[in-house]
């Protein structure tokens, strides 16, 4: 079995670069510059060389001072379910849910999860069916329909509150994601009230 101790340099950093599997476990490697440590298997971008260092384990980069890595997940003892990609998606559809009344971007959203705008849109799309943008107006279209049901809001004031930068944008992707205008669904659930009185 090899172990760290018996595993160059050349070889660790060989294996970071090719993120290969093979030496999970044997080794972490850890980021100066980011203040995190990864598997050799993560997927994560590759540091400069000049900034890398090696951990036999994951007790001693915690000791050095590192963070571990929300994609591979080091800190966890087996990786037969950790699914990196998995996280990905529930961190993306946590921060639109959290910051969907603010202008989001793709750009900065793959930011937030460390990977590439067209890697997290296809990724998005395999997994939920929806793009992050298509994700992000549902989520606006829902707290919209709450707000005019529950506040005293008008239509444009909900457009703002929801995070649309105009009100045709919000007309139009509401009427997309419900068949009626705001006006036409805040009608539709007032007379369904009065039905059931």
């Amino acid at each position: 079995m090899r172990d760290q101790n018996n595993l160059s340099q050349n070889v660790m950093w060989e294996a970071t670069i090719s993120c290969n599997p093979a030496y999970d476990g044997l080794f972490f490697y850890a980021v100066k510059t980011t203040g995190i440590f990864c598997r050799p298997s993560c997927k994560s971008r590759i540091p400069n060389r000049e900034n890398v260092s090696f951990f036999s384990n994951t007790a001693n980069a915690h000791k050095a001072g590192y963070r571990p890595c929300k994609r591979c997940r080091p800190d966890l003892k087996s990786t037969k379910t950790y699914d990196p990609l998995e996280i990905v998606i529930e961190e993306t559809m946590q921060i639109i849910e959290e910051k969907y009344g603010q202008k989001i971007l793709l750009d900065e959203l793959a930011s937030m999860v460390g990977i590439s705008p067209y890697h997290l849109n296809r990724l998005f799309k395999n997994r939920t069916g929806n793009t992050p943008r298509m994700h992000l107006e549902k989520i606006r279209v829902k707290k919209a329909k709450e707000l005019l049901l529950t506040t005293n809001l008008n239509s444009t004031e909900i457009s703002f509150k929801v995070g649309y930068q105009s009100i045709s944008s919000f007309y139009h992707a509401f009427k997309r994601g419900t068949g009626l205008s705001p006006g036409q669904f805040q009608a539709q659930y007032v007379k369904r009230l009065a039905n059931e009185d």
